[in-house]
Parts: C-alpha cells; structure tokens; sequence
C-alpha cells in the first residue's frame, strides 16, 4: 500500500491512471487491447507508459515491431501494485454504491449452455435494474483465468479440488451416459464401461486436450476410461444435436438434458457407472473489499441458478441436490 499512499500524498492523480494503463497492458499483453479495455486509443496508452516509465526512472517493457515482454523491473512493479490497484477499485465502487447507483463495467463469464438459458437473463435483469452498470458477457466452455482476464463473476460446473476464489455453491449436479433409442438399437447397449472403447462418443474437446478420458464411477470408485470418436466440438450444446440426431453416446449434466429425457429422445447409459458429478458454482476473485456490484449479481445468480436447475429437473420428477 505505501505505493499507493505515495500517489495521493503528493497528489499525482495522473500517475494512479498510468498505472491502470499499465496494468491493463500486462494483461492484455498489448497496447491496443489495453486500449480497448480501457475505451483509451493506443496512442494515449502507450503515452501514459512512457509517463510512468519517466516517473520510475526505469524501463517497464523490451518492445519490438511484433510483441513486448515485461522487463525484470516491470514484472516486480506488476506484482507490487496490482493487488494495490484492486483493492482502490473496490472501496471506489463500495463508497459509490453506497451514496448513488452502482456504476461501471461488470465483465461475467459462463458456459455456453447455461449462459444462454440463465446468465444472459440474469444480465439483463441486473442492467436494467442498475442502468448505469455495463455488464460485459463472454460465454465460453474454456476455463478463462479470472485475474489475467478482468473477470469480475464466473458461473462454473466443475468439480473443484481448491480455490483461491471466492466459491458459492448453486447446485450438486448429476452428470449422465445418454443416448438416442436409434442409436442404441443400430450399436447395442453398453453393458459395462470397457464397452464405450467399440462405441461412437460423442467429444467435448479443446485444442490443449490431448487425450480425452471420461471418469465414471465404479462402486464408488473412480475409473478412468480413454473414449474416442469422430465427432467433437467445443460446444456441448453441438453434441446434444449430435446425440438427439442418433449420431453416438453422450455425457451431459441431467438437467441440460432433462426435456429430451423426459420425451424419451434420449435414454440413460450405463446408470450404475455414473460419470462424477459436478457442483454448478458461482466465483469471484477473493478481496479484502468485494465491489458491491460484485455481490449483488452474485447473489442473483445463486438464486436464479437455483431455481433454473430445479425447474429443469422438475420435468423429469427431480429436486436438486444440495
């Protein structure tokens, strides 16, 4: 915090926003994002680095024609102001709140099926509700780092082994081995989980899996089975279309599946070797001072989440788990 301090004693208000660029320049791994990320032009980035290096008296990034990198002086100075700068944000945003309507940006990620069904709902309700909020909304099925990204709230179904984020539990969610009745009459029904190596499974892959392994439960046990196939897709709202089509066998969470189950265009697979299942979750970055507008959404999501989750179950004659 003396960093910080120094800034406002001698009132140089200039050098906090050169800060900020710098920041958002890291992270973005270059001038133009940050410029993007900040609603600056390059230009006037790039000139608030220079006014921070002149400050410092040090060189902050090694630049080139094609990329910058941190210089050892820059990547000492990134890890001594960023937890600074975040925690100035929220007691900006926390007295703000307080005294007037929430304002500034809210960046939320989710994966692509509950962003569509859920998130994107909430977003819209929250923004109205707080009309000087922008709420920024990535849906994506990749992990996106929280920090490196800006993320302020993330809505996950994972199973999480530790975090270092703030983790408030929507639901415990079952995850099953389903496919369409064609499909099972034209290949047969697995009877055991060796049986999936000779079916068509269907792949929630991304570019950094190199081996595709789905965990099923055996007697409470975890088995590991490597599954292949001819179709994958990094959007699993794709591979249900590709299971309802007859095209292969599908883990998904039951209730992303729970019409399709209930109209019997989709049966469960190998029932008494369940995949492990996943908790639904909504996280944000642990802070001494989370932004109220944090909290706020935060909160709306759990609830929202919990009532999506046990309508969607409900068409199958399911609560929801704790």
């Amino acid at each position: 915090m003396r960093i910080v301090q120094r800034v406002f004693v001698k009132g140089r208000g200039v050098v906090l926003e050169n800060m900020k660029a710098f920041v958002a320049s890291v992270e973005s791994e270059s001038f133009s994002q940050a410029a993007r990320r900040l609603r600056l032009s390059a230009n006037v980035v790039s000139h608030r680095i220079q006014m921070l290096e002149k400050h410092l008296g040090c060189r902050l990034f090694n630049r080139t024609t094609r990329r910058m990198s941190l210089t050892e002086q820059g990547r000492v100075y990134y890890e001594a102001i960023t937890e600074a700068l975040r925690l100035i944000d929220a007691a900006e945003s926390n007295v703000s709140e307080l005294g007037a309507l929430p304002r500034g940006a809210l960046r939320v990620t989710a994966p692509l099926h509950l962003g569509r069904r859920l998130v994107a709902q909430v977003a819209a309700r929250y923004q109205e509700a707080h009309p000087q909020i922008d709420v920024r909304l990535r849906l994506s099925e990749h992990t996106l780092d929280l920090v490196a990204e800006s993320i302020d709230v993330a809505l996950r179904l994972a199973t999480f082994e530790d975090s270092s984020m703030i983790m408030r539990k929507v639901a415990q969610v079952d995850r099953i081995l389903c496919a369409a009745p064609a499909y099972l009459d034209r290949a047969g029904v697995p009877a055991r989980p060796q049986d999936l190596l000779t079916h068509h499974c269907l792949l929630l892959r991304f570019a950094s899996l190199r081996e595709l392994r789905w965990m099923l439960t055996d007697d409470g046990r975890d088995l590991a089975v490597p599954v292949t196939g001819h179709l994958e897709a990094d959007d699993g709202d794709v591979l249900t279309v590709w299971a309802l089509e007859g095209r292969g066998i599908v883990v998904k969470p039951r209730f992303e599946v729970a019409d399709a189950l209930a109209a019997g265009r989709l049966v469960p697979v190998l029932e008494t070797h369940p995949p492990r299942p996943a908790t639904l979750a909504v996280l944000y970055p642990a802070r001494q001072l989370v932004p109220l507008k944090v909290k706020a959404f935060a909160d709306m999501l759990v609830d929202e989440g919990r009532r999506y989750i046990a309508h969607e179950l409900g068409k199958i004659g399911e609560g929801v788990p704790a």
